[in-house]
């Protein structure tokens, strides 16, 4: 299965994740994870989904990876309210977010202008211990940008730069651009 999602083979993972049945082979968070890592690469979101629910039907534990490749197939087919209620069980599953989690949870509300849904994610980011780094910064500071609100971005690169996260030139450029549009090129 692993092979098949490496492959963008998510047709033929899915198939050997079925046959596992007939085989009495048991399902466990590994080939659960690997068959929805491999729809989430072919943007089948439903179909991930699906198989998170049924992991839970199942009762295997999903792993931080079953997790952020469930997020990312939300975000990639535009259902950001889904994405974020996968992001919302993780608490009830022992589950530590990390930047990728963060990252696809915030760019499936920016995809579809829910930048007040990104902000709420971006202050638990900057209040969080988690270590940050580039890949949660720059959708945070994005997803205010493409929503036109420049005091957010501004304010949530100011509090990243007091992190201590090290930014790289796109999230200063994504930064620059809020403060441009916005009128605000004094910032």
């Amino acid at each position: 299965i692993s092979a098949c999602e490496k492959g963008t083979e998510w047709q033929k993972a899915l198939q050997l994740f079925s046959s596992m049945a007939v085989m009495k082979v048991e399902y466990n968070t590994i080939t659960f994870s690997a068959s929805i890592s491999a729809c989430e690469k072919g943007a089948r979101w439903e179909e991930a989904l699906q198989l998170f629910r049924v992991m839970a039907q199942k009762k295997v534990k999903p792993s931080l990876t079953t997790f952020n490749s469930t997020i990312s197939a939300c975000e990639k087919g535009g259902k950001w309210e889904k994405a974020l209620q996968i992001y919302s069980e993780m608490p009830r599953s022992n589950v530590e977010c990390d930047s990728i989690t963060f990252n696809a949870a915030i760019s499936s509300c920016k995809t579809v202008g829910e930048w007040e849904e990104a902000l709420q994610l971006c202050h638990v980011i900057v209040h969080s211990t988690m270590q940050l780094d580039t890949v949660g910064a720059c959708p945070a500071i994005s997803a205010c940008e493409s929503c036109g609100k420049w005091d957010h971005s501004l304010q949530m690169y100011t509090s990243l730069k007091q992190r201590e996260v090290r930014l790289d030139t796109i999230t200063y450029n994504t930064a620059i651009s809020a403060c441009e549009k916005g009128g605000e090129w004094e910032e």
